[in-house]
């Protein structure tokens, strides 16, 4: 007698809670699964009534409960009275008549051969944060590593994913940002060549794979469920991830029951930090892994910037910055506060070399400029502050342009003058904050980057 169930059906659901209706297999297949008792299905919408004769709502995929966040409407599909969840519509609209799916069947048995092929070598500092994370992963221990931009945070990792991998277990790494993932993986690819890996964010098509080590924007989290024996959360302190409680609980669900979370950031809030030091652990790291102290910032007055862009002159200290980047051809990131003047600002400074471009969260080149610039195809790009994390090129200098705007607060700050420096072949380099004014976040942040450089571990 053949399998009861077909494999790829068990590969893609196990561990995810789906749409039924957008179930990459025939309606026929899911239907018999359905029947046999292989995949449940429950309500995209659970609704209840109070003592108080209240209506309460529950989105049974992201979690929500915030009655401010359901909207009741009159639906074509059931032709009745229903209700959808605006906090996960990007993923897709979940109703109360739509069906969730769960596989229910005999689950995904994972390898337990893996080849970590990673070739470096862990400083002491970094091999005793990654002994302490696997210590809190056997102990069900959330964990926090808070090192500095550049000091090799993801390699810190690759010991607790092993050892995790060679126990048949699935594992997670989910960022905020796209594009952390779309550093993350090919180096976590390379690492790990003998380990089914996916990595999940928009516009990504799917597979029927059930990958062991799967790399995910937490946004991509509202679709599983209990699925991982561990998640690490890289750039924890990120927008939207920080701002946002149900991502948070999204990641909470991807976790099985009683499985840790761990985070790794250079700059975590002050509520992770007070919550790690009540019910986990931290391991700090004040140096860079190549031992070369951080970028400290450097201030430019730039009076009256967004007029002059806006009356389309570029201000000549922009001119001297960018023109010095072209001669010396080192690769340069502008960061802007808005994408209005990004975009006015950029055919002032294509007029200097006409390969710079521009990229901010919903450019459709974003990717691909990305990459041209790491591929040395592109001199500099103007960016907002998506490029803050998340990217790392030799010898890229940086500077902010209207480093007193609100967005760019200390955290921010800090992360940009992180891209600068972290190559042991170019571990110095330009950090300027272009200002009409400096603000307390502007000192706050060179505080702080002045304070780890003088506390690093090892010295």
């Amino acid at each position: 007698m053949g399998q009861p169930f077909h494999t790829a059906v068990r590969d893609f659901l196990d561990g995810r809670i789906w749409l039924r209706r957008h179930t990459p297999f025939p309606k026929d297949i899911i239907d018999r699964h359905i029947q046999e008792g292989f995949i449940q299905t429950i309500p995209g919408i659970q609704t209840n009534t109070t003592v108080l004769n209240q209506t309460h709502h529950t989105c049974n995929r992201c979690e929500n409960n915030d009655p401010t966040r359901f909207t009741t409407f009159h639906c074509a599909k059931c032709e009745g009275t229903c209700t959808y969840c605006r906090k996960c519509l990007k993923m897709g609209r979940i109703s109360s008549c739509t069906e969730l799916i769960l596989w229910r069947g005999e689950p995904v048995s994972f390898s337990i051969q893996h080849a970590l092929a990673w070739q470096g070598t862990l400083t002491s500092s970094q091999q005793q944060a990654a002994d302490d994370m696997i210590d809190s992963t056997n102990k069900g221990r959330s964990h926090l590593i808070h090192a500095v931009c550049g000091s090799g945070k993801t390699e810190m990792l690759f010991p607790p994913i092993h050892e995790l991998l060679l126990a048949g277990k699935r594992v997670c790494l989910a960022a905020p940002r796209v594009d952390v993932i779309l550093e993350l993986e090919p180096r976590l690819k390379a690492a790990f060549p003998e380990t089914s890996i996916e990595a999940l964010y928009g516009g990504t098509e799917l597979t029927k794979q059930a990958a062991q080590l799967v790399l995910a924007t937490t946004h991509q989290l509202y679709r599983f469920r209990h699925t991982f024996d561990a998640v690490f959360v890289d750039e924890a302190d990120a927008f939207p991830y920080t701002a946002d409680q149900t991502l948070r609980q999204a990641v909470q669900k991807a976790a099985k029951p009683g499985t840790p979370v761990h985070y790794v950031t250079a700059t975590p809030s002050e509520e992770l930090l007070s919550t790690m030091k009540k019910t986990g652990s931290i391991s700090t790291i004040n140096r860079r892994y190549h031992g070369y102290p951080l970028p400290v910032p450097r201030y430019e007055t730039l009076w009256n910037y967004e007029k002059q862009i806006k009356k389309g002159k570029l201000p000549q200290k922009l001119i001297v910055w960018t023109s010095a980047r072209l001669k010396k051809r080192e690769p340069f990131l502008l960061f802007f506060h808005h994408i209005g003047l990004m975009e006015q600002a950029l055919p002032l400074l294509q007029a200097l070399d006409g390969r710079i471009r521009s990229v901010h969260a919903a450019h459709p080149d974003r990717k691909e400029h990305v990459q041209a610039l790491r591929n040395e195809q592109l001199p500099g790009l103007l960016t907002t502050t998506i490029l803050e994390r998340g990217i790392t090129i030799p010898n890229i200098q940086v500077a902010v342009v209207g480093a007193e705007q609100k967005i760019f607060n200390k955290g921010a700050l800090i992360q940009i003058g992180g891209r600068v420096g972290r190559s042991v072949n170019f571990p110095a380099g330009d950090f300027v904050l272009f200002h009409n004014g400096i603000t307390y976040a502007m000192d706050d942040a060179k505080r702080e980057i002045e304070r780890l450089n003088e506390g690093g571990i090892g010295k």
